[in-house]
């Protein structure tokens, strides 16, 4: 489980640098805080599919239709943890506010890894 979530980690590094420059950029091009990081997530989401597939959890062969429905539901679920989080930190901290995006970020690595290691790349005989 150790290298699992190192090598999660180190996908969500990558993952939130290059989300996180560019919703920083879109807030500096004065996009609003939720379409900023709506655009952030969208440009991350193939790159997440394909280092967390093969990188994190090991899946093999052809990527089915199902796999990327399932992904696509943790995505969902994940993304509207962070919407639902990043708002109430907007309420606190004003509308583009980039410390607001923290606890977002935070909130849907969380989620999205649960859902990912449990539903969307399980593999037979793991828990």
């Amino acid at each position: 489980m150790l290298a699992l979530l190192t090598r999660y980690s180190l996908v969500g590094v990558i993952n939130t640098l290059v989300g996180c420059a560019v919703i920083f950029g879109c807030l500096l091009a004065d996009f609003s805080g939720v379409m900023a990081n709506i655009i952030g997530y969208a440009i991350g989401l193939v790159c997440s599919f394909v280092l967390n597939r093969f990188f994190v959890f090991g899946a093999r062969g052809a990527v089915s239709g199902g796999e990327i429905v399932k992904f696509l539901i943790a995505f969902g679920a994940a993304y509207g943890t962070n919407l639902t989080v990043l708002m109430a930190a907007q309420s606190v901290l004003g509308d583009g506010h980039p410390v607001a995006q923290i606890p977002a970020i935070l909130s849907y690595s969380l989620v999205f890894f649960i859902i990912s290691h449990t539903f969307v790349f399980k593999r037979e005989g793991r828990a």
